[in-house]
């Protein structure tokens, strides 16, 4: 059992390594600095969530710190994604010329 444990909590660390890979990636990869929040936000908060769980699964007895850290990264993450993509938008930042919608400016009636 403690075994198998240990090889689940490993492949977790490794998914959650990946995904963590990939928000970099996407960081780099992105047309503009909206879609690069939301990339960054997206793939940064599911490896750090499966790294947090992986870990569990290898230290269990850190379980509530590690369930308090999901917990604030869960509220926060999106929350600070969402108040940079507005400060970017008031302070007119560049959209990327395949962006088609722009949802904010409709609502606060931009052009």
């Amino acid at each position: 059992m403690g075994q198998g444990m240990d090889i689940v909590g490993a492949l977790l660390l490794l998914g959650g390594t990946f995904f963590l890979l990939l928000g970099g990636l996407g960081l780099l990869r992105m047309p503009d600095l909206y879609n690069r929040i939301q990339a960054g936000t997206k793939a940064t908060t599911l490896g750090t969530l499966l790294s947090l769980l992986g870990v569990f699964l290898l230290r269990p007895e850190w379980g509530w710190k590690l369930l308090l850290i999901g917990v604030f990264l869960i509220f926060t993450n999106p929350l600070s994604s969402q108040v940079l993509a507005r400060a970017a938008h008031r302070s007119g930042a560049h959209k990327s010329p395949a962006t088609q919608v722009d949802r904010l400016a409709e609502d606060r009636a931009e052009p």
